[in-house]
């Protein structure tokens, strides 16, 4: 009869640390408020698969508008978000208002 071999606690301890360590990072999320025509912070780095969500803190609507990209709308008062699929840097800015600008840099996990 065969026994079952005996793992020590430290290979047990190493084997933890290697999962904790390879552990997907965990996605968040980050905020920018929209005050007086203002997108702040102006520049933002993420990871893929964090979220943005713009706070309009203004009384009229808002757009965080990529050129020949995604456009998120933001009403007045309320707050809207995009979750970010693709690793790239973009500028953005408000159709409403053109001279609301910002970036966002994305980068893989």
């Amino acid at each position: 009869m065969r026994t079952a071999p005996t793992v020590s606690k430290r290979h047990l301890w190493i084997a933890m640390a290697l999962t904790i360590a390879a552990a997907p990072a965990k996605a968040e999320t980050i905020e920018v408020t929209i005050e007086k025509l203002v997108f702040s912070p102006a520049s933002i780095e993420a990871k893929v698969g964090d979220t943005i969500e713009w706070v309009n803190k203004d009384v009229f609507a808002h757009t965080a508008t990529v050129k020949g990209g995604w456009e998120v709308t933001i009403p007045p008062k309320k707050a809207a978000s995009l979750t970010l699929k693709t690793a790239g840097s973009v500028d953005y800015f408000c159709r409403f208002h053109p001279n609301m600008k910002g970036r966002l840099t994305v980068t893989s996990p």
